[in-house]
């Protein structure tokens, strides 16, 4: 038998998944639900504690509890690697045109808020490991946020670094203010003479910490996908790696895999 907390529940996801409340609604206030129901406000409470966990409604601090609009989704599928090499010597103009948010979302360049900041780091160790050079050895730390302009929160946290005496050469590459850049990390790469070989990319999921709750605005309860992209070069060097933390609600990994005929 359904709790008296989880009919409350049922009966908004019904309303909500009917369409009889829409997203941006606002549902009735927690006086006004325990008066329809004949429930305590305890048990009023745990339904819409559900519903929240589900992602159906959201809070706002001081004007109620609304259904929930759904965010852009972001479909990252491997195959985007090849569409971003091939796009790093492309003109100009056409590397103006979209980059890889627009790839993955299906919006337009002006549809975006863009946000970068660059600063120079010494190598920790666990990073030094990771990219294959001495600890302390001088790197340009990179990070990015990316949103849509009709939302309050980046499709993701990006960390990037890329080792200094790499892309020194070109001054262009340690200066934030030239963000965005055209074609990206691998025009940026190709303008320096290197040519991306492979990319290695790890996925793990964990629930997020505060911080990252907070900055990618997400439903109690939904966990995050953190996925590291190593880029190693044609020479079997590790040229730049990323770590990109996705929100689990608006995350789609796709993998194709084409395989030989016999």
């Amino acid at each position: 038998m359904a709790k008296a907390y989880e009919k409350i529940a049922d009966e908004l996801r019904a309303q909500i998944r009917g369409g009889r409340l829409k997203p941006g609604d606002r549902l009735p206030s927690e006086a006004d639900l325990i008066r329809s129901s004949g429930r305590s406000g305890p048990t009023v409470q745990q339904a819409l504690r559900v519903l929240q966990a589900e992602g159906l409604i959201e809070k706002q601090h001081g004007r109620g509890t609304f259904v929930r609009r759904p965010r852009a989704l972001v479909q990252r599928a491997n195959t985007r690697h090849q569409w971003e090499k091939d796009r790093a010597r492309a003109p100009e103009r056409q590397r103006l045109e979209t980059g890889a948010t627009e790839h993955d979302t299906g919006l337009g360049v002006g549809d975006l808020v863009f946000h970068a900041t660059y600063r120079e780091v010494e190598a920790s160790q666990e990073i030094a490991a990771a990219l294959g050079v001495e600890p302390g050895t001088a790197l340009v730390e990179r990070t990015y946020r990316t949103r849509y302009s009709a939302e309050r929160s980046p499709f993701s946290l990006v960390t990037s670094h890329l080792i200094r005496d790499l892309v020194k050469a070109n001054p262009d590459l340690l200066d934030e203010t030239k963000e965005p850049w055209p074609g990206g990390t691998w025009n940026q790469l190709h303008t320096v003479g290197i040519e991306i070989d492979r990319v290695e990319e790890r996925v793990t999921a964990r629930p997020p910490t505060v911080e990252e709750a907070e900055e990618l605005g997400l439903p109690p309860g939904t966990s995050v996908l953190v996925l590291r992209k190593t880029s190693y070069d044609t020479d079997d060097r590790i040229v730049e790696m990323s770590v990109v933390t996705l929100p689990g609600d608006r995350t789609e990994m796709l993998f194709t895999t084409h395989l030989e005929r016999w």
